[in-house]
């Protein structure tokens, strides 16, 4: 079962990430390990979905809609706040809602994109839990600029 769920996972994640905006690795406290594939898919001009996909401690998929996304000043930096659904598939499954508040370094001259964010999270299945960390760095490459 768990290899059929696996293989379901990274068929997800093949398709999810093909249309990502910026595309890469999200190191830090994370559902299903500690390092993730990290995926942006804007949704608006201050709006987009945050998603990452982790393999290691069973599979974690976090699905976050960052709802503010804002320039800071004319600078190249964006702060960001959002909230969604994470599951991590093992033994147990847990199935639970994460926070995220974040703030990113959009380079001018190359596509790169780095970011810190700190993402709590409440489980709500197997059992309810909060969990405080999710501390996370971001490194990114931003598709067609």
């Amino acid at each position: 079962m768990k290899k059929v769920l696996l293989v379901l996972a990274i068929a997800f994640a093949s398709v999810a990430f093909s249309n990502a905006q910026e595309l890469g690795v999200r190191f830090g406290d994370i559902s299903g390990g500690n390092v993730a594939i990290d995926g942006i898919f804007s949704t608006g001009q201050f709006s987009r979905v945050h998603a990452d996909l982790s393999i290691g401690d069973g599979v974690g998929i976090d699905l976050i809609w960052d709802f503010l996304y804002r320039p800071l000043g004319d600078e190249a930096f964006n702060w960001y706040v959002g909230v969604g659904p994470y599951m991590q598939i093992d033994d147990p499954f847990w199935l639970g809602v994460a926070g995220e508040i974040g703030m990113e370094y959009r380079f001018n001259s190359v596509p790169i994109a780095l970011g810190i964010d700190y993402r709590p999270s409440i489980s709500i299945i197997e059992e309810t839990d909060f969990h405080p960390g999710g501390f996370g760095f971001n490194i990114r490459y931003r598709f067609g600029e």
